[in-house]
């Protein structure tokens, strides 16, 4: 069972409320220790690092995957399920930030077919939040990892999964939501870095993708250093709609040993981040 401790966030900022979308200068959050996921939407236990599934068919639609990557704002835009579900109609693999664990998106998951791995980054109001990937399939294995932010003190989390795909590879995601409040780089650099050696010794293709934060020149380079360290290569987006802080764009998706296909980053004003929906095929061919 990883260890809690109750933690009070005292943020003197109003930029700092408003980032973290509590609308509060004083607020408590309950905040784990260990990296946990849970598959579990109504009873949601967090109690281990990693989940496995003995059953885990291929995660593409005969050779074609569609992925769809979005910072929903913890569900804070009136219009979030509505646009949720047009962004993702087609979708194989949709890969959320800022995910909010409360009744909505619980009656929006029932509602839906979707396998769920979530990692809880902490509780606001006895309410997991974190990163969260929704998957036509379940994956092979899914990993959670935490990096905290060092003013803040509360973390950021990361899902690393497995998926199997029909031509016979195994599919590395990432789903990523990167450190923000931090003055220099040595905390961001250490969140990418806790990632690696699993990606390092992964063949096969990858997707790295989501919120990272990238609000100086600095941040993107060390993004893209890691990125080319692994062989992968970033997605364009033809109409680039990514939400900006200082001319930056935030959120990536990076990937390797797929055919890019298609890629847009529409508007939206159901978040605070607009998403990336790209589709890919296999390079091999289908076995399956």
């Amino acid at each position: 069972m990883a260890r809690r401790t109750k933690t009070k966030v005292v943020a003197g900022l109003g930029v700092v409320a408003g980032a973290l979308g509590f609308g509060a200068f004083n607020s408590s959050f309950d905040v784990t220790m260990q990296p946990e996921v849970t598959n579990e939407v109504f009873a949601p236990h967090f109690t281990y690092r990693c989940i496995e599934s003995e059953i885990a068919p291929p995660l593409d639609d005969n050779g074609v995957l569609t992925v769809a990557v979005w910072n929903i704002y913890k569900q804070q835009r009136p219009n979030w399920r509505q646009a949720l579900e047009e962004f993702t109609q087609q979708s194989d693999l949709v890969l959320l930030q800022e995910a909010s664990l409360n009744t909505d998106l619980k009656n929006y998951l029932d509602a839906n077919h979707w396998q769920v791995r979530m990692a809880n980054a902490f509780r606001f109001l006895d309410t997991p939040a974190g990163v969260m990937n929704l998957s036509r399939v379940s994956s092979r294995q899914t990993c959670a990892y935490l990096a905290m932010e060092p003013w803040l003190r509360l973390p950021k989390s990361a899902l690393l999964s497995q998926f199997t795909l029909s031509d016979g590879q195994t599919l590395a995601v990432v789903n990523l939501h990167g450190v923000n409040f931090a003055i220099g780089l040595n905390e961001y650099k250490q969140q990418l870095d806790s990632l690696k050696s699993v990606l390092e010794q992964h063949q096969g293709p990858i997707i790295l993708a989501g919120d990272f934060n990238t609000w100086r020149k600095a941040r993107i380079k060390v993004v893209r250093a890691f990125a080319h360290s692994l062989g992968l290569k970033e997605v364009q987006y033809h109409n680039d709609h990514r939400v900006r802080v200082l001319g930056k764009p935030l959120d990536h998706l990076y990937y390797r040993e797929l055919q890019l296909v298609k890629s847009e980053a529409p508007k939206t004003d159901a978040s605070d981040h607009n998403p990336l929906l790209v589709t890919f095929k296999l390079t091999h061919s289908v076995m399956y």
